[in-house]
This record gives C-alpha cells, sequence and structure tokens, in this order.
C-alpha cells in the first residue's frame, strides 16, 4: 500500500533523471549551473565550429597552404642570410685559415715550448708540405700556430697582475693599460714588418696571420723572465731573459730566413747582391726587435 506523498515523491525523483538525461530544461535551474563535461566535449566551444571535433587552430593554421609557403619562405630567406653573412666574415675574417694554426695538440705544444726556449738543437727548420699545402701545427714543429701567442699573451697579462699584486701597485686600471699596451706594440710590430716586406719587394709565402703568430711567440720568454723575477730577484729575471732573448732571436732568425729568402734558396742562388743582402738585413731586423719588445714590457713589472 503506497502513501500519496511517496507516490509523487518518486515521480518528482524521475522527472528529475530525465531532465538530467535529456534537454536542459529551465535555465533558472540551480542545478544547471555545473555541467557535467566527462562524457563528452564541451558544447559551449565555438572555436572548433565548422572544424569537426579533433581539430584544434594550430592544426588547421599548419594545414593551410598559405602558411606553408610563409614558413619556406623565411626558412630560406633565414639560409641565404647565414650565407651572406659566413661569405663576408670570411672575408674579413678567415675563419677556414684560423682552424689551421689552432690544430694543435699537447705533444706539440710541449714540443714548441721547449724549441722556443732551447732553439740551438735543433737542425731541419723547413715546413712539411703535403700536396703544396702545410700539414696541421700538430704534425709539424715547424709550423706556426695561434695557440701559444694567444695563451701565452693571456698568461703574460695574467702574471704581469700577480707581479704588481706582489708589489702592491695592482689595479684593473693598470691591467687594462698593461694588456692594451702589449696588444698595440704587437699591432705596430706585425704592421712595421709588412710595410718592409712590401717596400723590399719580397714574394714569399708569410702571410699576416704567419707575423702574428712569430710575433706572439716571444710572450713566452717574457713569462719566464717575469717569473723568475719573482721567485729570484731582479737577478734572476735578467739572466733568465737573457737567456730567453738570446733563444727568441735564433729561433725568430733560423725560421723567417726560410720565409724571406726562400726565392732566392728556392732557385738555389746563395744570399748575394743588393736585394738579397737588404733581405737579409731585413730579417736580422725583425729577429732583434724581438729581444727589445721583451725588455720593454717586463723591466717595469719586477724590482
Amino acid at each position: 500500500m503506497e502513501y500519496p506523498n511517496q507516490s509523487g515523491f518518486r515521480q518528482r525523483k524521475l522527472q528529475a533523471g530525465v531532465r538530467m538525461r535529456g534537454t536542459p530544461g529551465d535555465p533558472r535551474d540551480p542545478s544547471l549551473l555545473f555541467d557535467d563535461t566527462s562524457a563528452g566535449g564541451d558544447k559551449h566551444d565555438l572555436s572548433g565550429v565548422g572544424k569537426g571535433p579533433g581539430v584544434c587552430p594550430g592544426q588547421a593554421l599548419i594545414s593551410d597552404p598559405m602558411s606553408n609557403l610563409a614558413l619556406a619562405y623565411g626558412s630560406s630567406l633565414a639560409s641565404h642570410g647565414r650565407e651572406m653573412m659566413d661569405k663576408n666574415l670570411d672575408r674579413f675574417i678567415p675563419i677556414s685559415k684560423l682552424k689551421y694554426y689552432f690544430a694543435v695538440d699537447t705533444v706539440y705544444v710541449g714540443k714548441k715550448l721547449g724549441l722556443l726556449v732551447f732553439p740551438y738543437m735543433h737542425d731541419n727548420w723547413e715546413v712539411i708540405y703535403q700536396q703544396d699545402t702545410p700539414v696541421a701545427p700538430r704534425f709539424d714543429i715547424n709550423a706556426p700556430d695561434l695557440y701559444i701567442p694567444v695563451m701565452g699573451f693571456i698568461t703574460y697579462i695574467l702574471v704581469a697582475g700577480l707581479a704588481l699584486g706582489t708589489q702592491n701597485r695592482f689595479s684593473p686600471e693598470i691591467l687594462g693599460i698593461q694588456a692594451s699596451s702589449a696588444l698595440v706594440w704587437l699591432i705596430i710590430e706585425v704592421l712595421a714588418v709588412l710595410l718592409s716586406l712590401y717596400l723590399v719587394t719580397v714574394n714569399t709565402d708569410l702571410t699576416t696571420i704567419d707575423l702574428v703568430a712569430f710575433s706572439g711567440y716571444k710572450y713566452v720568454g717574457m713569462i719566464v723572465g717575469v717569473i723568475a723575477g719573482l721567485l729570484f730577484g731582479r737577478m734572476g729575471y735578467h739572466l733568465s731573459l737573457l737567456w730567453c732573448c738570446v733563444s727568441t732571436f735564433v729561433f725568430t732568425i733560423r725560421t723567417l730566413r726560410l720565409k724571406i729568402l726562400s726565392e732566392a734558396a728556392a732557385e738555389g742562388r746563395l744570399v748575394r747582391g743588393a736585394k738579397n743582402q737588404l733581405r737579409m738585413y731585413l730579417t736580422m731586423a725583425i729577429a732583434a726587435a724581438q729581444p727589445v719588445f721583451m725588455y720593454w714590457l717586463t723591466f717595469h713589472l719586477v724590482r
């Protein structure tokens, strides 16, 4: 037996179930403030109208032919710009040639440093060629490199700062002046040699990078002199720097004479005549300038 109240409660429960599974009822119904979205997509999303249930705006943009054309044109433009930049950069900074001068290894660096300090026992100073191209420095101890000059320059600045610090004269400004001064003197030296070679009309394969390398080798002797001065005083500085100056002079003159006098040597002629004598004097002048710069850039660092 059912009571009237129980039958009315069942009718209201069935109506509420039908309303939840069917179409929305009265908008003013508080139960419609929260929609169940777990069973399907959002029915109020307007961005996917006309695109199907599985298409997002990003996929539609990628599938657009105009977008693909724009992406292809942008990629082509970027590639062309990178190619032009590499071409202009290689014109002013020969990166491909710089790779050759940094092709070194630990064995080469050790042997080269020993050759710079003790060049007297070395006999063969000719650079090895392979198919008219010099081999990499790591395969030939006589080949010029830029690794030792660059690292020597940086180490020289650090040692100079250490020397100034032990004398209570260190400051960032003085260290900057020391670095810029050494760099300016190096540039002046290279430009002077290039001008001299032009005036003497020397037919040689000596390049500007080679001159920078040969001029930068003197930093090794300068570092040895300053460190000896820090350890043993001015007497140790003068003795070690004197040894390094003579070694650098011998190394430079034996290396450059094959470059500057290469034309006469290739023809099998002795160094005779005014032109060849002038080339020999130029070689000796370049080698003699190395000890002068070595002393000029280090004498004020040791007291």
